[in-house]
Order: C-alpha cells, then structure tokens, then sequence
C-alpha cells in the first residue's frame, strides 16, 4: 500500500497506518511522488522483496498488529468512561496504557 498524504479521510488513514507499522517509506506528499514511488516499486523487485520483508518482520512487534494490547487498553478506556459517567463527572481526556 502507498499513500499520499492529504486531507482527505482516506489519506490520513492510510499514512498513519504506514506509520504505525513502521513503513512511513511508503507515504508520499504529492500526487507526483506517489505515481514516482508506484512505478519505482513496480520495477524494482528487490525494493519491493526488502518492503514485504520488513512488513513480515514488524508483524511481531509493531503496536497495530497486537489486538491483545488494543483489546485491553479498549477495555480500560471504556472502564474509565463507565466509572467517570456512574461517578457524575463530566467528560473529560482519558489515558490508557502506552504502546
């Protein structure tokens, strides 16, 4: 995947999740740039190897492929929502665990 960072929805999706899983060497700027990198990764086999490779690696260790530790900091955010609506307070930033 490739993406070109912008405004839309779409765009700041997919740049972030580039990022999260440690590949912001496939996000562009321009539209010239991410036609540029399409090309050069569709000619260049080695480049795109060493990419799946990587994306291979970070599978075991970057935060947006560990559902257990999405799942509980998802739990503890709704705990703390749970207990600030029961306690009557008013809404308020929660924190949760850290990546």
């Amino acid at each position: 995947m490739l993406s070109c960072a912008g405004e839309a929805f779409a765009a700041r999706m997919g740049a972030s999740l580039l990022q999260a899983i440690g590949l912001p060497e496939l996000i562009t700027t321009s539209r010239e740039r991410y036609e540029q990198l399409a090309i050069e990764l569709g000619q260049d086999r080695q480049r795109l190897e060493a990419i799946r490779q990587k994306l291979a690696a970070q599978r075991h260790s970057a935060p947006l492929f560990d559902t257990a530790r999405f799942t509980g900091h998802l739990e503890d955010a709704y705990r703390q929502m749970y207990e600030r609506y029961h306690g009557g307070l008013p809404a308020e930033h929660i924190e949760v665990g850290s990546w």
